[in-house]
């Protein structure tokens, strides 16, 4: 079998631009444009978030009220590896790097975006507010104008906002004259592929990540006590099942999102919620039913954080990275199987920061 005259280090430069092309949601959101030290998964990092600051008047006989920029560093944990491992044997057959490029290159890139899309997207469990009908695909200029609306009464900073939509609400969005004929967007292949428009200071795009989510319990839910400001409260249940992370329940005509799974015990359960709620004991709490999780949000609602991975001893290995992404490229050989294989991974996690900049519009 013939060697292969390329190296890694010329796949891993190949690949990382097709990869970033490929990516949707992580270049709509905040991320580092440093990557940083070489790291593995399971570590925790500190990331420089975007701070957000409040004017205030001006008082001469106070003076000024300094604000500090202490919470603009979080610790997060490099909880992914997005991975794409092949035989080398398949590599080797190639006639040319042209060939490698088609047959590994750009489909090792376009799963890894696949599976990357997907997770950040996922974010959408942490969204507390929404906007549209369960169950009814947006499909017209009304719709982008209710997510704008919420955005508003959320105070979220003109500049910047995006929306992502499934690929059923995008379809019925491009027909609609006002939103084909907008100008289009995005700096990347894939946003100016996905873009479907600029309407009412939000960017449209398309992404076939977009999840869908459906409460796992059909059962009713009251308040057990009254509470007052609480991030945990305790229902009484009428049935056994479970509260996911991303439920919404409806409390007094408010909305709040299920923070982690929580199991019925007895007749009651008892979950972590957010924002915080004030409400009488036996309020009624209703959940939102299943739907499409369709995203329309401020760049600084989301994070994306990747860091190069560490090097491998023994193995031929090269890590390339370009803003905030790395990506590393190992050729190895696998004794147990005595063959050898071609690993294309990126080191990364996802990390909500400002809930309230997003609004997750139901489809």
């Amino acid at each position: 079998m013939a060697k292969l005259d390329f190296t890694v280090k010329q796949i891993a430069r190949e690949a990382l631009p097709r990869l970033i092309d490929n990516l949707v949601f992580p270049n709509l959101v905040y991320k580092e444009t440093i990557p940083g030290n070489a790291a593995k998964k399971g570590d925790v990092v500190s990331v420089r978030c975007p701070v957000r600051l409040e004017a205030n008047d001006f008082d001469a006989s106070a003076g000024i009220s300094a604000q500090n920029l202490d919470n603009d560093t979080i610790d997060v944990k490099l909880d992914h590896i997005a991975t794409v491992d092949l035989q080398l044997g398949a590599i080797e057959a190639a006639c040319d790097f042209d060939s490698v490029t088609r047959q590994f290159i750009e489909p090792a890139a376009a799963a890894l975006a696949e599976k990357i899309n997907a997770e950040g997207l996922a974010l959408y469990r942490d969204v507390p507010y929404i906007a549209g009908e369960a169950g009814t695909v947006p499909d017209g200029l009304d719709d982008i104008a209710q997510a704008s609306y919420m955005l508003d009464m959320n105070k979220v900073p003109f500049g910047g906002r995006c929306a992502v939509w499934s690929p059923l609400a995008t379809s019925k969005l491009k027909q609609v004259p006002a939103i084909v004929n907008a100008e289009k967007c995005g700096s990347t292949n894939a946003l100016r592929t996905g873009a479907i428009g600029r309407v009412f200071g939000i960017d449209n795009y398309m992404s076939q990540a977009v999840a869908d989510h459906a409460p796992a319990y059909t059962g009713t839910l009251t308040l057990a006590n009254a509470v007052t400001d609480a991030e945990e409260v305790t229902f009484t249940a009428s049935a056994s099942g479970t509260l996911q992370h991303g439920d919404i329940l409806k409390i007094g005509g408010k909305t709040y999102v299920v923070k982690a799974d929580a199991a019925v015990s007895g007749s009651s359960v008892t979950v972590q919620i957010y924002p915080k709620l004030t409400a009488d004991k036996d309020a009624a709490a209703e959940l939102v039913p299943a739907h499409s999780a369709n995203l329309v949000f401020h760049p600084n609602a989301f994070a994306f954080i990747s860091r190069p991975l560490q090097t491998p001893a023994g193995v031929e290995s090269y890590v390339t990275s370009y803003n905030g992404i790395s990506l590393r490229v190992v050729r190895g050989y696998d004794i147990r199987y005595k063959r050898e294989i071609l690993s294309m991974d990126v080191l990364y996690t996802f990390q909500t920061l400002y809930p309230e900049l997003a609004v997750r519009y139901l489809g």
